[in-house]
C-alpha cells in the first residue's frame, strides 16, 4: 500500500511537469514544409524548404547548424566511408562519381530573401548557415532553402534505390540539430542514430506514377496527375520523414485495437490470418507494456528488421527452419516494432544515450518469450534431433542467448561499457553483445528488487516524456524512487563501467541446521548476486547477497539441497559460470566428471569438456593424415588451452601431429592489453622416411591503442624452437647437424586496413652456430580508381655465421625459404622439382622467379611490389642486392603477372622477365609458374569474422 500511494503520488509530480514540458515544445516547435519531386531517370529528389527555427535555448545563436545524411555518399573522406573502411567495405571508396549520393545546395535565403552564408563543416555531412541577424532567446527565423539530392545505390546501405525501381528513403533532407547549451553534430556513420530536433513536418511528395508510396508520417492522400503521383505527408511531433516506393503494392495495414500497423514482413508457411493474429497479439503486449503509439502508424518493414535482426536464425539457409512459423515471425515482428516504437517515441540522444532503448526493447522481449513461449529452445526444432539432443548448447532456453552472445565479446577483452557513444563501439558491441547487455541489465535489475517495480517505472517513463526531448537521468530518478532498496550499483558499475561480474563458492561449512557459504568476488565489481539451493533439478530455495568487496561468509538455513549454485538462472551475465557450484555430498561429488562431445559445445559448468573432431591433413611425405584432435575450447574463449591432433601418416605409416597448452591472461582494455604463455610440440616428415620434431615453449604480449575499433596492434614474442631430426640412411647426407635450438625474439606492428594496410617486424635469431638481424615492411594502398599498389621491403643480416660456406640451410633465402623453423605450411617442403616446389610463401627475398644461387649467408635486401592492371590482374616486380661471404654483391630482380584472387589466400605467379632473361620464352613455362594456397579453415574464417571485432 506504501508504494502505490508513492507511485501516485510521483506519476502526478510527473504529469504535471509533463504537462508544461510538453505545452513549451508545442509553443517552440520548429516548422518544416518540404516540396519534393523524384525524378525516377536521374535517381535524384528536387527539394524546395521552408523551415521556421525557433530558439527556445537560453543563448543567443549567430548560426545554425543541419544534418545533411545524404551528403556522407559523396566522396570517400566522409565519416561514412572511413567508417566502411575500418570495417573492411571498401564499396564506397571504390565508388565512381555516377554512383555516389550527394547534396547539391542552390540557395539559401532569409525571410526577406538576403543571401544565407553556408558551409560544410570538417564532416561533409553537416551545413553551417550564419544568420544575418543574431536569433535571440525565443525568437525565431524563417529560412528557404532549395537544393538537390542526388540518391546513391542501395549497395552501400539500405538506403537509396536499386535496380528494381524501388527506393528506401530515411534522412533524406536537411533536419536541424540539436542545441542543448551546444551544438550537437553528429556524422551518418550507418548507426540508425541521427539526432535531430522535433519538428511539425509537412512533405508534398512528387513521384513517378508507377510506384506505390509508404510511409511512417499521416498520408493525407494522393493526387493523380499525367505521368505522376503526389502525395501529402504530415506530421506532428515526428524527427523523420521514410518513404519506401515500390512498383509494387508490398504493404499491408493492419488495424488494432492498440495501433495501426503498416508491414511487409512475410513468412511463406504462415498464413494470412495468422499473421494478422499475431500481429494483433504482439500490439497488444507493446501497449500494455509501453502504451498507446501516439503516431498515425507504425511502419516495420522487411528493410528495417534487417538492419537488426534475429542474430544467427539470419544466417541459416532458408531451408532450415528451426522453429515454428508462428514463433519465428512473431519474434521478427516483435523485434522491428519495438525498435521503431521506441525510436518514434523516446527522442533521446542516440549517438550517446541508444543504451536505454536497446534495454527497454531486449527486456520486452525476453519478457514476451517468458510469458508465450517458456518452453522455447535456442536451437528450436533442431533441439530435438539425434546427435544434437544431448549438446549442453541444445538445452539452453531461447533467452539464455543474450549472456551466451555477449560473453563472446567479454571473454575476448573486447567488452565495453553501455555508456560508450554509439560511434565508438566495434561492431559486434554496436549490432550485438551491448544491446543484449542492456536488456540483460533489466531483467538482472527486475530479478534483484521486482518485475513490478521495472514494467511501472519503464511505463511511467513512456507516459511522460515521449514525443520530448528525454534523458537517460529521467529514467534513473524514476527507477531509484521505485525501488526501495540501493540500485546505485546498477548506473555506478552495471551501465557506466566493463567490469566483470565474477563469483565464486569459495566454501561451504555445514552445520545441523545451517549452512555458513564464503563468497569470492573475483572481480570486486560490488553488485548482487544470487544464490539457488538446488536439490536434483528443482529449485528449493534462493538468496540474494550483496555488498561483497573481496570475500564473504553468509549463513542461511539448511533445507533439502543437494547442492548450491550461484547465478542458476543465468539472469546476470556473469564472466565465468565454471566455478559457480559446490555439492554438499561431500567432497568427491564436487569434481567435475569428464564429458565428451563432438566437435564443440557451449560450455557447461558442471563438467569438464573435452571436444574431439576427425582432421585430416596432408604434406607429399606423410600424404593424407587422418585423425583426431582433442581440445577443451568451447565456444567462448577461456584463459586455459590445450590442443592435441594426433594423426596416422599413410604414406609413413606413422604418427605425426601436434599438441600445445596455451595461457593467455588479459590485463587491462588497451595499452599492454594480453599476455600469452606456450607450450608446443609437434612431428612430421620434411623428407621420405625422414622425420622432423620441435618443443617450443614461447611467451608473448600485446599492445592496442584505446580505442577498441582501430586496427593498430604491436605484438612481442620470445620463443625458444628446439629442433630434432631424423634422416633416412637412402637418402643424401644432412648438410647440418640434425638437432638444433634457437631462440628467436620478434616485435610487429600491424595496421590492418582495407584500404591502406602497413605492418612491419623486427625479428632476432640467436643460436650456437650463427645469430641473425631481419626487417620487413608492408604496405598497401587501394586507390579511388580500384588500383592497389602493393610494396615490401626485407632486409636481412647475419651478426656472426660459423656454418661451413655451402651449407644453405640457414641462409637468407630469395624465393623459398627452407623454414628451419618450420612456420610455413608447406605441402612439399624439401622438393626442389615439381609442382610443390612451385608453392611460394612470400618471406625473406619474396621473389617468384628461381634463380641462381638464390641463398646469401652474409646480407639481403629486397623490395616486391606490385600494380593491378584490371580487377586481380596485377603486375608485380622485384629487386634487390643479396651477398655471401668472400663472394661480391650481386643485383637480382624479376617481374611478371600475378593473379590476386584473394590476398594471402589464393594467388597465382606469372614470371615474365628476370636475371634468366625472357622467362616466358624459356622451355618448360609452366614449372616457372608460382602458386600461394591457403587450406586453414582458421585462417580463411579470419576474413569474415575481422569486420565484427
Amino acid at each position: 500500500m506504501e508504494y502505490l500511494k508513492k507511485n501516485v503520488f510521483f506519476n502526478s509530480i510527473f504529469g504535471f511537469l509533463a504537462f508544461f514540458t510538453g505545452l513549451q515544445i508545442a509553443l517552440s516547435q520548429h516548422t518544416n514544409t518540404l516540396s519534393v519531386r523524384l525524378n525516377g531517370e536521374t535517381k535524384e529528389l528536387n527539394i524546395q524548404q521552408e523551415f521556421i527555427y525557433v530558439n527556445s535555448s537560453k543563448s543567443t545563436l549567430e548560426e545554425l547548424y543541419f544534418n545533411d545524411w545524404a551528403h556522407a555518399y559523396s566522396n570517400k573522406n566522409t565519416g561514412l566511408a572511413k567508417r566502411f573502411a575500418q570495417e573492411f567495405k571498401k564499396s564506397l571508396h571504390l565508388a565512381k562519381d555516377n554512383e555516389r549520393g550527394r547534396t547539391t545546395i542552390l540557395s539559401a535565403v532569409d525571410d526577406e530573401y538576403r543571401g544565407l552564408r553556408w558551409e560544410r563543416t570538417a564532416e561533409k555531412d553537416l551545413i553551417k548557415i550564419t544568420l544575418n541577424q543574431p536569433l535571440l532567446p525565443g525568437e525565431k527565423v524563417q529560412l528557404f532553402m532549395t537544393y538537390t539530392v542526388q540518391l546513391p545505390p542501395d549497395k552501400y546501405t539500405p538506403y537509396g534505390y536499386n535496380n528494381r525501381d524501388e527506393y528506401y528513403l530515411k534522412d533524406w533532407y536537411l533536419s536541424p540539430a540539436v542545441f542543448d547549451g551546444k551544438w550537437n553534430l553528429y556524422s551518418n556513420k550507418n548507426l540508425e542514430d541521427l539526432y535531430t530536433d522535433i519538428t511539425r513536418t509537412t512533405v508534398n511528395f512528387r513521384y513517378p506514377g508507377n510506384l506505390f508510396l509508404t510511409t511512417n508520417y499521416r498520408n493525407l492522400g494522393t493526387s493523380n496527375f499525367p505521368n505522376g503521383k503526389q502525395t501529402q505527408l504530415e506530421s506532428i511531433k515526428q524527427k523523420n520523414c521514410e518513404i519506401i516506393l515500390s512498383p509494387f503494392q508490398k504493404f499491408k495495414t493492419h488495424v488494432t485495437p492498440y495501433m495501426t500497423v503498416v508491414t511487409d514482413l512475410q513468412s511463406p508457411k504462415y498464413d494470412d490470418i495468422s499473421q494478422g493474429i499475431s500481429i494483433d497479439k504482439v500490439s497488444k503486449f507493446i501497449f500494455d507494456n509501453l502504451g498507446k503509439y501516439p503516431h498515425a502508424q507504425l511502419l516495420v518493414s522487411q528493410k528495417d528488421y534487417n538492419k537488426s535482426p534475429l542474430y544467427g536464425l539470419n544466417q541459416l539457409p532458408s531451408f532450415i527452419r528451426p522453429y515454428e512459423e508462428q514463433f519465428q515471425f512473431e519474434m521478427k515482428f516483435l523485434k522491428t516494432a519495438l525498435n521503431k516504437f521506441l525510436t518514434e517515441t523516446l527522442y533521446l540522444n542516440p549517438r550517446k544515450e541508444q543504451w536505454l532503448k536497446d534495454a527497454i526493447a531486449n527486456y520486452l522481449i525476453i519478457e514476451y518469450v517468458e510469458t508465450f513461449y517458456p518452453d522455447q529452445k535456442l536451437l528450436g526444432k533442431l533441439s530435438n534431433i539425434w546427435g544434437i539432443r544431448g549438446f549442453n548448447i541444445a538445452k539452453m532456453d531461447f533467452n539464455e542467448q543474450y549472456p551466451f552472445l555477449y560473453m563472446l565479446t567479454a571473454r575476448k577483452n573486447l567488452d565495453q561499457a553501455l555508456t560508450t557513444p554509439n560511434d565508438s563501439l566495434i561492431k559486434f558491441n554496436q549490432k550485438i553483445a551491448n544491446k543484449y547487455k542492456a536488456g540483460m541489465g533489466l531483467s538482472y535489475l527486475a530479478d534483484y528488487i521486482g518485475k513490478d517495480k521495472i514494467d511501472t517505472s519503464i511505463k511511467t517513463y513512456f507516459k511522460h516524456y515521449s514525443l520530448n526531448s528525454a534523458k537517460v537521468l529521467d529514467f534513473e530518478s524514476i527507477l531509484k524512487r521505485s525501488a526501495d532498496i540501493d540500485i546505485d550499483w546498477f548506473f555506478r558499475d552495471y551501465l557506466s563501467t566493463d567490469k566483470k561480474i565474477d563469483f565464486k563458492i569459495k566454501k561451504i561449512i555445514k552445520t545441523d541446521d545451517s549452512l555458513k557459504v564464503t563468497l569470492k568476488n573475483k572481480e570486486g565489481t560490488n553488485v548482487p548476486i544470487s544464490l539457488f539451493g538446488i536439490k536434483k533439478d528443482s529449485v528449493v530455495s534462493k538468496y540474494w547477497f550483496t555488498d561483497i568487496g573481496s570475500q564473504k561468509t553468509f549463513t542461511i538455513p539448511r533445507g533439502e539441497e543437494d547442492r548450491l549454485v550461484l547465478n542458476y538462472d543465468h539472469k546476470i551475465p556473469e564472466f565465468n559460470e565454471r566455478d559457480n557450484w559446490k555439492s554438499l555430498k561431500g567432497f568427491l561429488s564436487s569434481n567435475k566428471k569428464l564429458q565428451f562431445r563432438f566437435f564443440k559445445d557451449a560450455e557447461n559448468p558442471y563438467y569438464n569438456q573435452v571436444f574431439y573432431v576427425p582432421v585430416l591433413n596432408f604434406n607429399i611425405y606423410d600424404g593424407w593424415s587422418p585423425g583426431m584432435r582433442i581440445y577443451n575450447k568451447p565456444f567462448l574463449e577461456k584463459p586455459f588451452v590445450y590442443d592435441f591432433a594426433p594423426s596416422y601418416a599413410a604414406k609413413e605409416k606413422s604418427l605425426v601431429g601436434y599438441g600445445k597448452f596455451n595461457y593467455r591472461k588479459y590485463l587491462s582494455k588497451s595499452g599492454l592489453y594480453v599476455a600469452n604463455y606456450g607450450f608446443r610440440g609437434s612431428t612430421s616428415h620434411y623428407q621420405e622416411n625422414s622425420r622432423y620434431t620441435t618443443i617450443t615453449p614461447s611467451i608473448g604480449f600485446g599492445w592496442r591503442p584505446d580505442d577498441l575499433r582501430s586496427n593498430k596492434r604491436d605484438f612481442l614474442s620470445l620463443r625458444y624452437v628446439n629442433v630434432f631430426r631424423s634422416l633416412d640412411d637412402n637418402l643424401e647426407n644432412i648438410e647440418t647437424d640434425p638437432d638444433y635450438s634457437v631462440l628467436n625474439a620478434r616485435f610487429t606492428h600491424r595496421d590492418n586496413g582495407i584500404i591502406d594496410y602497413l605492418s612491419w617486424f623486427a625479428d632476432a635469431q640467436y643460436s650456437k652456430d650463427f645469430s641473425k638481424l631481419s626487417f620487413e615492411l608492408e604496405y598497401r594502398k587501394l586507390f579511388e580508381n580500384n588500383r592497389q599498389f602493393n610494396f615490401r621491403f626485407f632486409a636481412g643480416k647475419f651478426l656472426h655465421n660459423t656454418i661451413e660456406p655451402g651449407l644453405k640451410f640457414f641462409d637468407f633465402a630469395l624465393d623459398r625459404p627452407n623454414d628451419y623453423l618450420f612456420d610455413y605450411n608447406y605441402l612439399g617442403r624439401s622438393e626442389e622439382t615439381g609442382i610443390y616446389s612451385q608453392q611460394i610463401i612470400i618471406a625473406e627475398g619474396g621473389f617468384k622467379s628461381k634463380l641462381q644461387n638464390p641463398f646469401a649467408n652474409d646480407w639481403m635486401a629486397t623490395v616486391n611490389t606490385s600494380i593491378n592492371i584490371w580487377r586481380w590482374v596485377e603486375f608485380y616486380s622485384d629487386f634487390g642486392f643479396m651477398k655471401s661471404k668472400n663472394i661480391k654483391e650481386r643485383m637480382v630482380y624479376d617481374s611478371g603477372v600475378r593473379l590476386n584472387l584473394v590476398t594471402d589466400y589464393f594467388e597465382l605467379y606469372f614470371p615474365l622477365y628476370s636475371n634468366n632473361g625472357w622467362e616466358v620464352t624459356q622451355p618448360n613455362y609452366e614449372e616457372k609458374i608460382r602458386f600461394i594456397v591457403t587450406l586453414s579453415p582458421k585462417t580463411l574464417t579470419g576474413l569474415f569474422t575481422r569486420k565484427w571485432f
